[in-house]
């Protein structure tokens, strides 16, 4: 997945959820709403991105060679200085952004995206509900630079494992979860969806994504919330049950465990 400035996205009018911006230090944070972007860049600095949500579209990173990406869930990306990116989706993904501002490079040559790390998950999920709902005990210079040291080294790989989700059965899990949030979903019907025991498609998702199906279902529960939000005038109870959650109370809990901010304050 390429780095995309909020320029190239929806126009601010159209969102109710806008981009989320801070600095700190050295650091420019930056978490961008799940919507359709185009961008084409040349990278004057390096930077590190992170995929909350499944993303697809075309992409040329380093190269004139377009051609189809899926970003998986939970995927740390690296951009170097001096690359060109090319990259549009149709429909996007929320992505946390992150870069430094005092021309200090981060270390690293080569453009990657879809790296599972569970450390870097945890990080940008922290610093996602920080955005969203700030509170005076934030670090956010030790949190950047802790994510940018998940981005070197030998502890950060991209994850190959042998039982994994391909990104076509991924892009059909999605359009079958996507189809069904408004009504209860198992992993046996997850599974048998693809043709797996449950046993094999429980390690393969974690392998692919760094969570569990179970989990994977609640964040989308949530994103289909929060795009329901910005793009619906329906009200908060009826969001809720259209997202297969057992009522509003139940939707205002899961966002505050996940998100750090209630639906109301999310949509005021």
């Amino acid at each position: 997945m390429a780095f995309m400035s909020h320029r190239n996205r929806l126009p601010p009018s159209l969102l109710s959820e806008p981009v989320r911006r801070i600095e700190a230090g050295p650091w420019a944070i930056e978490l961008l709403p799940g919507c359709a972007y185009a961008t084409r860049y040349v990278a004057t600095q390096a930077g590190i991105g992170f995929a909350f949500d499944s993303q697809r579209g075309l992409h040329a990173i380093g190269s004139d060679r377009v051609h189809p990406f899926d970003a998986v869930p939970n995927g740390l990306a690296f951009i170097p200085v001096g690359c060109d990116v090319l990259s549009e989706s149709p429909k996007g993904g929320e992505y946390l952004r992150v870069m430094r501002t005092d021309g200090v490079a981060l270390i690293g040559d080569r453009a990657f995206n879809n790296r599972i790390d569970q450390q870097a998950t945890a990080l940008a999920q922290r610093m996602r509900a920080a955005l969203l709902h700030a509170c005076v005990e934030d670090d956010w210079e030790a949190w950047a630079l802790a994510l940018s040291e998940r981005t070197t080294g030998s502890e950060a790989v991209s994850a190959a494992p042998h039982a994994r989700i391909t990104g076509n059965r991924m892009r059909l899990l999605d359009e079958f979860i996507d189809a069904g949030l408004d009504s209860p979903l198992s992993v046996s019907a997850m599974a048998g969806l693809l043709g797996l025991s449950e046993g094999y498609f429980m390690r393969a998702f974690k392998n692919a994504t760094g969570k569990s199906p179970h989990s994977y279902l609640i964040d989308r529960r949530l994103a289909k919330a929060r795009a329901l939000m910005r793009d619906s005038t329906a009200t908060l109870a009826e969001i809720a049950y259209a997202c297969g959650f057992n009522s509003q109370a139940h939707m205002a809990t899961t966002f505050r465990q996940r998100l750090g901010v209630s639906p109301v304050q999310l949509r005021q």
